[in-house]
């Protein structure tokens, strides 16, 4: 298991770091975004976005579950469970097909789908302290932990010491 940590001071590095995410990612991915309320994560994967779409509106798809942007090269999934209430709500909206896909699935509040949800990829643990973020990345299968060793290479996340 690969990890990775970095300070980001404000939103706009936080979008950035989602932005040089997107460079980074070699192909399909699932992507587990952790944190409280306002800590960053749509920011991220707005970033991320942006990055292909810069016209893309990007909100989180609270209500929805699920905001699907497919005209990137690669279809984006972005996931916000924060409102489920039962995991198998995702199997109503047909969860398994956008996970299964080619394509990145970013997921807020992953712990509210239970066992529908397959194993991350990656893990992105953001946490705020007064007005900087603090973002932890695990990578948990090969896939994740060659995306965190692209970002160490990029110089994205600064080398362990």
């Amino acid at each position: 298991m690969e990890t990775g940590s970095l300070t980001v001071a404000s939103p706009e590095a936080m979008e950035a770091l989602g932005a040089a995410f997107a460079r980074q990612i070699p192909g399909p991915l699932i992507i587990y975004l952790y944190g409280n309320l306002g800590a960053g994560k749509t920011t991220f994967v707005r970033g991320l976005i942006h990055s292909f779409h810069p016209e893309a509106k990007v909100k989180s798809p609270t209500f929805t579950l699920v905001e699907p942007y497919e005209d990137l090269p690669r279809p984006v999934y972005h996931f916000d469970l924060y409102r489920l209430l039962d995991p198998e709500e995702l199997e109503l909206i047909g969860a398994r097909d956008y996970l299964g896909a080619d394509s990145w699935c970013l997921v807020e509040w992953p712990e509210k789908g239970g066992t529908v949800l397959p194993e991350a990829d990656l893990e992105i643990h953001i946490d705020y302290h007064a007005a900087s973020r603090s973002v932890r990345l695990i990578g948990n299968t090969p896939r994740g932990t060659e995306v965190i060793q692209r970002l160490l290479a990029a110089g994205v996340i600064p080398n362990k010491t």
